[in-house]
Protein backbone atom coordinates (compact mmCIF):
# COMPACT_ATOMS: atom_id res chain seq x y z
CA UNK A 1 0.00 0.00 0.00
CA UNK A 2 1.06 3.47 -0.86
CA UNK A 3 0.23 7.12 0.34
CA UNK A 4 1.09 9.75 -2.23
CA UNK A 5 3.47 7.59 -4.09
CA UNK A 6 5.29 6.72 -1.03
CA UNK A 7 5.31 2.99 0.64
CA UNK A 8 3.94 2.65 4.29
CA UNK A 9 7.77 1.77 5.35
CA UNK A 10 8.66 5.12 3.77
CA UNK A 11 6.16 6.86 6.09
CA UNK A 12 6.72 5.23 9.10
CA UNK A 13 10.71 5.40 8.68
CA UNK A 14 10.11 9.80 8.43
CA UNK A 15 8.20 9.82 11.02
CA UNK A 16 9.98 8.36 13.37
CA UNK A 17 13.02 10.10 12.26
CA UNK A 18 11.13 13.23 12.94
CA UNK A 19 9.52 11.90 16.29
CA UNK A 20 13.37 11.52 17.52
CA UNK A 21 14.34 14.93 15.70
CA UNK A 22 16.77 13.18 13.11
CA UNK A 23 16.21 16.05 10.37
CA UNK A 24 19.29 15.01 8.72
CA UNK A 25 17.86 10.94 8.75
CA UNK A 26 14.96 11.91 7.66
CA UNK A 27 16.37 13.90 4.88
CA UNK A 28 17.98 10.76 3.47
CA UNK A 29 14.84 8.46 3.60
CA UNK A 30 13.34 10.92 1.36
CA UNK A 31 15.43 11.01 -0.68
CA UNK A 32 16.03 7.03 -0.80
CA UNK A 33 12.23 5.35 -0.83
CA UNK A 34 11.06 2.64 -1.99
CA UNK A 35 9.46 4.38 -5.32
CA UNK A 36 10.91 3.44 -8.58
CA UNK A 37 11.96 6.87 -9.78
CA UNK A 38 15.21 8.98 -8.93
CA UNK A 39 15.54 10.79 -5.84
CA UNK A 40 13.71 14.34 -5.75
CA UNK A 41 14.96 17.62 -6.19
CA UNK A 42 14.43 18.81 -3.38
CA UNK A 43 15.75 16.11 -1.16
CA UNK A 44 19.13 16.75 -2.80
CA UNK A 45 18.52 20.36 -2.66
CA UNK A 46 18.46 19.86 0.97
CA UNK A 47 21.27 17.39 1.21
CA UNK A 48 23.59 19.54 -0.62
CA UNK A 49 23.39 22.21 1.39
CA UNK A 50 23.61 20.64 4.35
CA UNK A 51 27.51 19.89 3.02
CA UNK A 52 27.94 23.30 3.07
CA UNK A 53 26.50 23.43 6.73
CA UNK A 54 29.42 24.21 9.46
CA UNK A 55 27.39 21.98 12.17
CA UNK A 56 26.91 19.25 9.97
CA UNK A 57 28.62 16.32 10.78
CA UNK A 58 29.58 14.89 7.11
CA UNK A 59 30.68 11.38 8.66
CA UNK A 60 27.04 11.18 9.97
CA UNK A 61 25.76 12.04 6.56
CA UNK A 62 27.96 9.42 4.78
CA UNK A 63 27.04 6.98 6.99
CA UNK A 64 23.40 7.05 6.88
CA UNK A 65 23.58 6.63 3.18
CA UNK A 66 25.99 3.33 3.58
CA UNK A 67 23.66 2.43 5.95
CA UNK A 68 20.50 2.59 3.59
CA UNK A 69 22.66 0.87 0.76
CA UNK A 70 22.37 -2.10 3.30
CA UNK A 71 18.64 -2.57 2.64
CA UNK A 72 17.69 -5.68 0.94
CA UNK A 73 15.20 -3.27 -1.72
CA UNK A 74 16.95 -3.10 -5.01
CA UNK A 75 15.23 0.79 -5.26
CA UNK A 76 16.48 1.87 -2.13
CA UNK A 77 19.92 0.91 -2.04
CA UNK A 78 20.17 2.06 -5.96
CA UNK A 79 18.73 5.48 -4.99
CA UNK A 80 21.20 5.87 -2.23
CA UNK A 81 24.08 5.31 -4.33
CA UNK A 82 22.30 8.54 -6.75
CA UNK A 83 22.46 10.08 -3.85
CA UNK A 84 26.21 9.74 -3.00
CA UNK A 85 26.83 10.25 -6.43
CA UNK A 86 24.92 13.38 -6.40
CA UNK A 87 26.64 14.92 -3.38
CA UNK A 88 30.16 13.73 -4.48
CA UNK A 89 29.50 15.43 -7.53
CA UNK A 90 27.48 19.04 -6.48
CA UNK A 91 28.10 19.09 -2.76
CA UNK A 92 30.59 20.75 -0.31
CA UNK A 93 34.14 19.18 -0.92
CA UNK A 94 34.03 17.57 2.61
CA UNK A 95 32.03 15.08 1.99
CA UNK A 96 34.39 13.46 -1.26
CA UNK A 97 37.25 14.12 1.72
CA UNK A 98 35.73 11.82 4.21
CA UNK A 99 34.87 9.17 1.98
CA UNK A 100 38.29 8.88 0.54
CA UNK A 101 40.09 9.17 4.09
CA UNK A 102 37.45 6.70 5.94
CA UNK A 103 36.98 3.17 5.47
CA UNK A 104 33.44 3.86 4.42
CA UNK A 105 32.66 2.30 1.11
CA UNK A 106 30.33 0.28 -0.54
CA UNK A 107 30.68 -3.15 0.40
CA UNK A 108 27.50 -4.26 -2.46
CA UNK A 109 30.12 -6.92 -4.30
CA UNK A 110 27.59 -9.80 -4.04
CA UNK A 111 24.33 -7.89 -3.66
CA UNK A 112 21.21 -9.31 -5.02
CA UNK A 113 17.89 -8.43 -4.69
CA UNK A 114 15.27 -12.18 -5.67
CA UNK A 115 12.33 -10.03 -4.69
CA UNK A 116 9.83 -9.84 -7.48
CA UNK A 117 8.70 -6.40 -9.83
CA UNK A 118 9.37 -3.33 -8.28
CA UNK A 119 7.47 -0.58 -9.49
CA UNK A 120 6.66 1.42 -6.71
CA UNK A 121 3.15 0.22 -6.48
CA UNK A 122 2.68 2.50 -9.62
CA UNK A 123 1.99 -0.02 -12.15
CA UNK A 124 4.65 1.01 -14.42
CA UNK A 125 4.79 -0.93 -17.46
CA UNK A 126 8.06 -2.80 -17.73
CA UNK A 127 9.10 -2.62 -14.30
CA UNK A 128 12.57 -3.95 -13.55
CA UNK A 129 13.01 -7.31 -12.05
CA UNK A 130 15.26 -6.95 -8.71
CA UNK A 131 16.94 -9.63 -10.28
CA UNK A 132 18.09 -8.15 -13.60
CA UNK A 133 18.87 -4.48 -11.98
CA UNK A 134 21.54 -6.09 -9.64
CA UNK A 135 24.11 -6.50 -11.44
CA UNK A 136 23.88 -2.46 -12.12
CA UNK A 137 24.00 -2.03 -8.48
CA UNK A 138 27.44 -4.18 -7.83
CA UNK A 139 29.19 -2.07 -10.82
CA UNK A 140 27.67 1.16 -9.91
CA UNK A 141 29.19 0.78 -6.30
CA UNK A 142 32.56 -0.05 -7.73
CA UNK A 143 32.74 3.02 -9.80
CA UNK A 144 32.00 5.17 -6.53
CA UNK A 145 34.39 3.47 -4.87
CA UNK A 146 37.19 3.69 -7.27
CA UNK A 147 36.26 7.41 -7.37
CA UNK A 148 37.06 7.63 -3.78
CA UNK A 149 40.08 5.90 -4.42
CA UNK A 150 41.18 8.13 -6.95
CA UNK A 151 40.46 11.13 -5.03
CA UNK A 152 42.77 9.44 -1.63
CA UNK A 153 45.65 9.13 -4.27
CA UNK A 154 45.70 12.22 -6.22
CA UNK A 155 44.44 14.84 -3.38
CA UNK A 156 41.98 16.21 -6.45
CA UNK A 157 38.07 15.00 -8.26
CA UNK A 158 39.12 14.21 -12.12
CA UNK A 159 36.09 15.60 -12.33
CA UNK A 160 36.56 19.06 -11.34
CA UNK A 161 40.23 19.85 -12.17
CA UNK A 162 41.10 22.64 -14.87
CA UNK A 163 40.96 21.41 -18.78
CA UNK A 164 42.44 23.34 -21.35
CA UNK A 165 46.23 24.06 -23.14
CA UNK A 166 46.75 27.14 -21.06
CA UNK A 167 45.41 26.18 -17.21
CA UNK A 168 44.75 22.86 -17.39
CA UNK A 169 46.17 20.45 -14.71
CA UNK A 170 47.42 17.42 -16.68
CA UNK A 171 48.30 19.23 -19.79
CA UNK A 172 50.68 21.35 -17.92
CA UNK A 173 51.78 18.16 -15.40
CA UNK A 174 55.67 17.33 -15.39
CA UNK A 175 56.22 14.10 -16.79
CA UNK A 176 57.20 12.15 -13.88
CA UNK A 177 54.41 13.10 -12.02
CA UNK A 178 51.98 12.76 -14.92
CA UNK A 179 53.14 9.19 -15.52
CA UNK A 180 51.92 8.53 -11.82
CA UNK A 181 48.62 10.17 -12.51
CA UNK A 182 47.08 8.66 -15.74
CA UNK A 183 47.13 5.35 -14.38
CA UNK A 184 44.69 6.34 -11.72
CA UNK A 185 42.70 8.49 -13.91
CA UNK A 186 42.24 4.83 -16.52
CA UNK A 187 41.81 3.03 -13.03
CA UNK A 188 38.48 5.26 -12.77
CA UNK A 189 37.13 5.26 -16.24
CA UNK A 190 37.56 1.92 -16.33
CA UNK A 191 35.15 1.83 -13.13
CA UNK A 192 32.96 3.67 -14.98
CA UNK A 193 33.15 1.97 -18.70
CA UNK A 194 32.04 -1.51 -16.78
CA UNK A 195 29.03 -0.14 -15.95
CA UNK A 196 28.22 -1.54 -19.43
CA UNK A 197 24.76 -0.74 -20.25
CA UNK A 198 22.68 -0.62 -23.24
CA UNK A 199 20.08 1.42 -24.38
CA UNK A 200 17.35 -1.41 -23.81
CA UNK A 201 18.39 -1.33 -20.13
CA UNK A 202 17.35 2.14 -19.27
CA UNK A 203 13.44 1.35 -18.32
CA UNK A 204 13.17 2.95 -15.28
CA UNK A 205 13.69 6.34 -13.70
CA UNK A 206 16.35 5.14 -11.28
CA UNK A 207 18.73 3.80 -13.70
CA UNK A 208 18.13 6.25 -16.22
CA UNK A 209 19.55 8.79 -13.01
CA UNK A 210 22.18 6.59 -12.39
CA UNK A 211 23.07 6.75 -16.44
CA UNK A 212 22.89 10.69 -16.20
CA UNK A 213 25.43 11.34 -13.39
CA UNK A 214 28.00 8.70 -14.92
CA UNK A 215 27.65 10.09 -18.55
CA UNK A 216 28.64 13.81 -16.99
CA UNK A 217 31.24 11.98 -15.73
CA UNK A 218 32.64 9.95 -18.61
CA UNK A 219 32.47 13.52 -20.37
CA UNK A 220 34.87 15.33 -17.98
CA UNK A 221 36.76 12.50 -17.29
CA UNK A 222 37.98 11.61 -20.98
CA UNK A 223 38.52 15.10 -21.10
CA UNK A 224 41.05 15.31 -18.72
CA UNK A 225 42.60 11.93 -19.89
CA UNK A 226 42.82 13.72 -23.53
CA UNK A 227 44.71 16.57 -21.96
CA UNK A 228 47.33 14.00 -20.24
CA UNK A 229 47.81 12.12 -23.58
CA UNK A 230 48.33 15.76 -25.17
CA UNK A 231 51.09 16.63 -22.55
CA UNK A 232 52.53 12.96 -22.91
CA UNK A 233 53.17 13.02 -26.21
CA UNK A 234 54.68 16.40 -26.08
CA UNK A 235 57.35 15.11 -23.97
CA UNK A 236 57.03 11.85 -25.13
CA UNK A 237 60.62 12.26 -27.44
CA UNK A 238 62.45 14.18 -24.57
CA UNK A 239 62.14 10.95 -22.51
CA UNK A 240 64.76 8.77 -21.18
CA UNK A 241 64.25 5.00 -22.17
CA UNK A 242 61.81 3.71 -19.39
CA UNK A 243 59.70 6.32 -19.39
CA UNK A 244 59.02 6.23 -22.64
CA UNK A 245 58.34 3.05 -22.56
CA UNK A 246 55.84 3.63 -20.31
CA UNK A 247 54.63 6.33 -22.02
CA UNK A 248 54.18 4.35 -24.70
CA UNK A 249 52.16 1.80 -22.72
CA UNK A 250 50.12 4.43 -21.91
CA UNK A 251 49.10 5.78 -25.20
CA UNK A 252 47.91 1.98 -26.31
CA UNK A 253 45.80 1.51 -23.20
CA UNK A 254 44.44 4.93 -24.33
CA UNK A 255 43.46 3.79 -27.80
CA UNK A 256 41.63 0.59 -26.19
CA UNK A 257 39.68 2.89 -24.23
CA UNK A 258 39.04 5.62 -26.79
CA UNK A 259 36.79 2.70 -28.71
CA UNK A 260 34.80 1.67 -25.63
CA UNK A 261 34.49 5.51 -24.75
CA UNK A 262 32.63 5.36 -27.99
CA UNK A 263 29.83 2.94 -27.29
CA UNK A 264 29.19 4.62 -24.40
CA UNK A 265 28.37 7.51 -26.17
CA UNK A 266 26.29 5.90 -28.97
CA UNK A 267 23.76 4.30 -25.86
CA UNK A 268 24.19 8.09 -24.87
CA UNK A 269 22.79 9.13 -28.17
CA UNK A 270 20.83 6.83 -28.62
CA UNK A 271 18.72 6.76 -25.40
CA UNK A 272 17.88 10.72 -26.94
CA UNK A 273 20.82 13.12 -25.35
CA UNK A 274 21.17 16.01 -28.09
CA UNK A 275 24.07 15.06 -30.15
CA UNK A 276 25.70 18.26 -29.86
CA UNK A 277 26.44 16.81 -26.27
CA UNK A 278 28.21 14.48 -27.74
CA UNK A 279 31.98 14.77 -28.94
CA UNK A 280 33.23 13.24 -31.61
CA UNK A 281 35.83 10.97 -31.18
CA UNK A 282 37.94 11.00 -34.16
CA UNK A 283 40.71 8.89 -33.91
CA UNK A 284 44.80 9.81 -34.50
CA UNK A 285 46.58 8.49 -37.97
CA UNK A 286 48.16 4.71 -37.13
CA UNK A 287 51.17 6.56 -38.21
CA UNK A 288 51.95 8.05 -34.60
CA UNK A 289 51.91 4.88 -32.87
CA UNK A 290 54.63 3.85 -35.74
CA UNK A 291 56.64 6.60 -35.28
CA UNK A 292 56.29 6.04 -30.91
CA UNK A 293 57.14 2.35 -31.40
CA UNK A 294 60.35 3.53 -33.92
CA UNK A 295 61.35 6.30 -31.55
CA UNK A 296 61.69 3.80 -28.50
CA UNK A 297 63.11 1.14 -30.31
CA UNK A 298 66.04 3.46 -31.28
CA UNK A 299 66.38 4.21 -27.27
CA UNK A 300 66.57 0.30 -26.75
CA UNK A 301 69.14 -0.12 -29.46
CA UNK A 302 66.70 -2.67 -31.70
CA UNK A 303 66.38 -2.50 -35.06
CA UNK A 304 63.29 -1.15 -36.95
CA UNK A 305 61.82 -3.14 -39.57
CA UNK A 306 62.56 -2.25 -42.85
CA UNK A 307 59.14 -1.86 -43.44
CA UNK A 308 58.48 0.86 -41.03
CA UNK A 309 61.52 2.90 -41.67
CA UNK A 310 61.08 6.53 -42.67
CA UNK A 311 63.97 5.56 -45.20
CA UNK A 312 62.26 2.85 -46.46
CA UNK A 313 60.54 3.53 -50.50
CA UNK A 314 59.65 1.45 -53.48
CA UNK A 315 63.04 2.47 -54.96
CA UNK A 316 65.39 1.76 -52.50
CA UNK A 317 68.19 -0.50 -52.32
CA UNK A 318 65.63 -2.51 -49.90
CA UNK A 319 63.06 -2.46 -52.05
CA UNK A 320 65.09 -4.11 -55.06
CA UNK A 321 66.92 -6.46 -53.07
CA UNK A 322 64.09 -7.65 -51.49
CA UNK A 323 62.81 -8.23 -55.45
CA UNK A 324 65.48 -9.94 -56.20
CA UNK A 325 65.61 -13.67 -56.45
CA UNK A 326 68.77 -14.45 -54.87
CA UNK A 327 67.01 -12.97 -51.86
CA UNK A 328 64.69 -16.05 -51.81
CA UNK A 329 65.47 -17.74 -48.41
CA UNK A 330 64.47 -21.08 -50.10
CA UNK A 331 67.19 -21.25 -52.73
CA UNK A 332 69.16 -19.85 -50.41
CA UNK A 333 70.90 -16.36 -49.87
CA UNK A 334 73.29 -14.81 -51.93
CA UNK A 335 76.34 -13.97 -49.70
CA UNK A 336 77.79 -10.83 -51.73
CA UNK A 337 73.87 -9.81 -51.99
CA UNK A 338 73.44 -9.98 -48.02
CA UNK A 339 76.34 -7.76 -46.98
CA UNK A 340 75.61 -5.40 -49.50
CA UNK A 341 71.96 -5.11 -48.63
CA UNK A 342 73.13 -5.10 -44.26
CA UNK A 343 75.47 -2.48 -45.27
CA UNK A 344 72.61 -0.29 -46.57
CA UNK A 345 70.42 -1.21 -44.40
CA UNK A 346 73.13 -0.17 -41.15
CA UNK A 347 73.43 3.22 -43.24
CA UNK A 348 70.06 3.81 -43.42
CA UNK A 349 69.68 3.38 -40.08
CA UNK A 350 72.54 5.26 -38.53
CA UNK A 351 70.91 8.25 -41.13
CA UNK A 352 67.12 7.69 -39.11
CA UNK A 353 68.89 7.63 -35.68
CA UNK A 354 70.68 11.05 -35.94
CA UNK A 355 67.19 12.51 -36.95
CA UNK A 356 65.60 11.62 -33.41
CA UNK A 357 68.32 10.85 -31.19
CA UNK A 358 68.93 14.24 -30.42
CA UNK A 359 65.43 16.28 -31.03
CA UNK A 360 66.85 19.48 -28.99
CA UNK A 361 69.71 19.97 -30.81
CA UNK A 362 71.25 22.75 -32.73
CA UNK A 363 72.11 22.83 -36.47
CA UNK A 364 71.27 20.74 -39.68
CA UNK A 365 70.90 17.55 -37.21
CA UNK A 366 68.46 19.77 -34.71
CA UNK A 367 66.76 20.68 -37.73
CA UNK A 368 66.36 17.65 -39.18
CA UNK A 369 64.84 16.37 -35.63
CA UNK A 370 62.51 18.94 -35.46
CA UNK A 371 60.65 18.35 -38.52
CA UNK A 372 60.20 14.30 -37.43
CA UNK A 373 58.94 15.40 -33.79
CA UNK A 374 55.53 17.08 -33.72
CA UNK A 375 55.78 17.23 -29.84
CA UNK A 376 58.53 19.92 -29.78
CA UNK A 377 58.48 22.74 -27.05
CA UNK A 378 59.60 25.07 -30.09
CA UNK A 379 57.97 23.79 -33.31
CA UNK A 380 59.75 24.52 -36.77
CA UNK A 381 59.52 27.46 -38.53
CA UNK A 382 57.36 26.24 -41.21
CA UNK A 383 54.75 24.99 -38.52
CA UNK A 384 54.61 27.50 -36.41
CA UNK A 385 51.22 29.08 -36.67
CA UNK A 386 50.08 24.93 -36.39
CA UNK A 387 48.71 23.90 -32.83
CA UNK A 388 50.89 21.30 -31.66
CA UNK A 389 48.22 18.74 -30.96
CA UNK A 390 44.97 18.81 -31.15
CA UNK A 391 43.54 15.21 -30.69
CA UNK A 392 40.53 13.59 -31.70
CA UNK A 393 38.83 16.46 -33.77
CA UNK A 394 36.77 16.15 -37.02
CA UNK A 395 38.92 14.92 -39.52
CA UNK A 396 38.04 17.88 -41.95
CA UNK A 397 39.44 20.39 -39.64
CA UNK A 398 42.34 22.28 -40.76
CA UNK A 399 45.79 23.64 -39.26
CA UNK A 400 45.41 27.41 -37.90
CA UNK A 401 48.58 28.02 -40.60
CA UNK A 402 46.43 26.49 -43.49
CA UNK A 403 43.60 28.11 -42.32
CA UNK A 404 45.03 32.10 -42.61
CA UNK A 405 47.03 30.86 -46.34
CA UNK A 406 50.14 29.69 -45.37
CA UNK A 407 52.22 26.86 -47.05
CA UNK A 408 51.85 23.74 -45.93
CA UNK A 409 55.04 22.29 -45.76
CA UNK A 410 56.12 18.79 -45.51
CA UNK A 411 52.52 17.74 -46.19
CA UNK A 412 53.15 14.16 -46.12
CA UNK A 413 54.69 13.80 -43.00
CA UNK A 414 53.06 11.44 -39.94
CA UNK A 415 53.38 14.64 -38.09
CA UNK A 416 50.91 16.95 -40.40
CA UNK A 417 48.70 14.34 -40.33
CA UNK A 418 48.68 14.66 -36.59
CA UNK A 419 48.48 18.60 -36.84
CA UNK A 420 45.16 18.33 -38.73
CA UNK A 421 43.59 17.14 -35.33
CA UNK A 422 40.85 18.88 -33.63
CA UNK A 423 39.77 18.59 -29.99
CA UNK A 424 35.90 18.53 -29.26
CA UNK A 425 36.64 18.57 -25.59
CA UNK A 426 38.88 22.35 -25.55
CA UNK A 427 35.35 24.67 -27.08
CA UNK A 428 33.28 22.29 -24.70
CA UNK A 429 34.86 23.32 -21.20
CA UNK A 430 36.88 26.56 -22.12
CA UNK A 431 33.69 28.38 -23.07
CA UNK A 432 31.69 30.40 -20.57
CA UNK A 433 27.96 28.91 -20.17
CA UNK A 434 24.93 30.72 -21.77
CA UNK A 435 22.36 29.52 -24.51
CA UNK A 436 20.43 27.10 -22.56
CA UNK A 437 22.96 24.88 -20.95
CA UNK A 438 23.83 22.59 -23.85
CA UNK A 439 27.39 21.34 -23.81
CA UNK A 440 28.43 22.30 -27.41
CA UNK A 441 26.82 23.35 -30.61
CA UNK A 442 27.70 23.64 -34.13
CA UNK A 443 29.29 27.01 -33.37
CA UNK A 444 31.01 26.45 -30.23
CA UNK A 445 30.35 25.33 -26.48
CA UNK A 446 28.71 26.57 -24.13
CA UNK A 447 30.15 24.62 -20.68
CA UNK A 448 32.32 26.14 -17.74
CA UNK A 449 36.28 25.17 -17.62
CA UNK A 450 36.31 22.58 -14.78
CA UNK A 451 33.29 23.78 -12.44
CA UNK A 452 32.05 20.11 -12.60
CA UNK A 453 28.90 21.88 -14.02
CA UNK A 454 25.83 19.72 -15.36
CA UNK A 455 23.55 22.41 -16.59
CA UNK A 456 24.76 21.91 -20.10
CA UNK A 457 22.75 18.40 -20.20
CA UNK A 458 19.47 20.03 -19.45
CA UNK A 459 17.45 21.29 -22.24
CA UNK A 460 18.49 19.17 -24.35
CA UNK A 461 15.00 16.97 -25.13
CA UNK A 462 16.44 14.29 -23.71
CA UNK A 463 13.99 11.80 -21.34
CA UNK A 464 16.48 12.39 -18.68
CA UNK A 465 16.32 16.08 -18.15
CA UNK A 466 15.48 15.95 -14.96
CA UNK A 467 18.38 13.81 -13.91
CA UNK A 468 20.33 17.28 -14.70
CA UNK A 469 21.56 19.68 -11.96
CA UNK A 470 23.66 22.62 -11.63
CA UNK A 471 26.59 23.04 -9.78
CA UNK A 472 25.01 23.97 -6.51
CA UNK A 473 22.43 21.20 -6.97
CA UNK A 474 19.66 23.18 -8.38
CA UNK A 475 17.96 21.11 -11.23
CA UNK A 476 18.33 22.99 -14.68
CA UNK A 477 15.12 24.92 -15.84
Amino acid sequence: MTMAGQTINDRLLAARHSLAGQGLAKSVCKATTEECIGPKKKHLDYLVHCTNEPNVSIPHLANLLIERSQNANWVVVYKSLITTHHLMAYGNERFMQYLASSNSTFNLSSFLDKGTVQDGGMGIPGGRMGYDMSPFIRRYAKYLNEKSLSYRAMAFDFCKVKRGKEEGSLRNMNAEKLLKTLPVLQAQLDGLLEFDCQSNDLTNGVINMSFMLLFRDLIRLFACYNDGIINLLEKYFDMNKKHARDALDLYKKFLVRMDRVGEFLKVAENVGIDKGDIPDLTKAPSSLLDALEQHLATLEGRKVSAANTPTQSSSSAFGTAAASSKFDTSNGIDEQLKAQVLAEEEAAMNQYKSKVSSPTSSGAAGASAALTNPFLSSPPASQAGQPIVDLFGAASAQPAAAAAGAPQAHATKASDDLLQLGNPFADMFEASGNSGGNAATAAGATGHAGDGSAAEYAGTGSPFDWGATDDDGRAAQ
